[in-house]
C-alpha cells in the first residue's frame, strides 16, 4: 500500500471513529475522468477532511503559512500537507492566487481530482457567502463535472481563534455531480456567473446554511483576496 494510502486510512479512521464523521452520497462520485470537488468551508481541517473521506485522491490548495510554519511543528505539517496532496498557495500575491487555478487546470487535465472553496476562505460567522468564479471558470474550460459538498459541524472541531482539537461529530454530504459545457476560451463571464450560483444552490442544500449575498474575506487579507480560490 502507498504512503498516501496509509495516511488516507489512517486518518479516515480516526475520522470515522473518534469525530463519529458520517459521509454520504459517495456513491455517486465519478470513479474515473477530472473532477471537481467544490465545498463550502467551515474549519482549517476540511481540506484534510476531505482528502480523506472522498474515494478518490484529491488535490487541495492551502494557506502558505499552514505549510511553512517555523519549527518542528512546520516541517511536520508540510510533510502530511505533501503527503495528502495539499498545495500550499500565498493568497496575498495576487501572481499566486491567478496560479492556484493553473494548478488546479493542470491536475484535471491529468484526469484527477481537484478540490475548492469557492467562497474563497472559511466562513466565520456560519453563514454561506457568495461564490467566486473560479470554479466555473475551471468546470467550462475542461468539461469535468462538479461534485458539490456540504460540509456540516466542522467548526465546533477547531473554533476560530483556537488551537485546540475536539472530537466533534460532524457530516459531510456528497450532492450528485454537476456537468457544463466545455467551451475552453469561449466562455463568458455571465456564464461563469450562472453556473457559479447554480454549485452555490447545491452546496447550500447540502450544508443547510444560511446565506450571504456578499463576497466573503479573510481577516488576514485584503478584500479581494482568495478571489480564485
Amino acid at each position: 500500500m502507498k504512503a498516501y494510502e496509509l495516511a488516507q486510512a489512517g486518518v479516515t479512521g480516526l475520522f470515522k471513529t473518534i469525530f463519529r464523521a458520517r459521509v454520504t452520497g459517495l456513491e455517486s462520485f465519478p470513479k474515473e475522468g477530472p473532477v471537481i470537488v467544490a465545498s463550502n468551508h467551515l474549519a482549517f481541517l476540511d481540506s484534510v477532511i476531505l482528502s480523506a473521506l472522498m474515494p478518490r485522491r484529491v488535490a487541495f490548495l492551502a494557506k502558505a503559512e499552514y505549510v511553512n510554519s517555523p519549527g518542528i511543528r512546520g516541517r511536520l505539517m508540510k510533510h502530511f500537507f505533501e503527503l495528502i496532496d495539499i498545495i500550499p498557495v500565498n493568497r496575498s500575491d495576487q501572481s499566486e492566487r491567478l496560479k492556484a487555478l493553473d494548478i488546479g487546470l493542470e491536475r484535471l487535465e491529468q484526469g484527477g481530482v481537484f478540490g475548492i472553496y469557492p467562497e474563497g476562505t472559511r466562513s466565520r460567522d456560519g453563514y454561506l457567502y457568495r461564490g467566486k468564479i473560479g470554479v466555473a471558470w475551471l468546470a467550462h474550460k475542461t468539461g469535468a463535472p462538479v461534485v458539490p459538498v456540504g460540509i456540516i459541524g466542522t467548526e465546533r472541531i477547531q473554533p476560530p481563534g483556537t488551537r485546540m482539537i475536539r472530537p466533534v461529530k460532524f457530516t459531510v454530504r456528497v450532492g450528485e455531480p454537476l456537468y457544463f459545457e466545455k467551451l475552453g476560451d469561449r466562455q463568458t463571464g455571465r456564464r461563469r456567473r450562472e453556473s457559479t450560483d447554480l454549485i452555490m444552490d447545491r452546496i447550500a442544500a447540502l450544508s443547510g446554511q444560511a446565506r450571504k449575498d456578499d463576497y466573503n474575506t479573510s481577516p488576514s487579507l485584503d478584500k479581494d483576496a482568495g478571489t480564485l480560490a
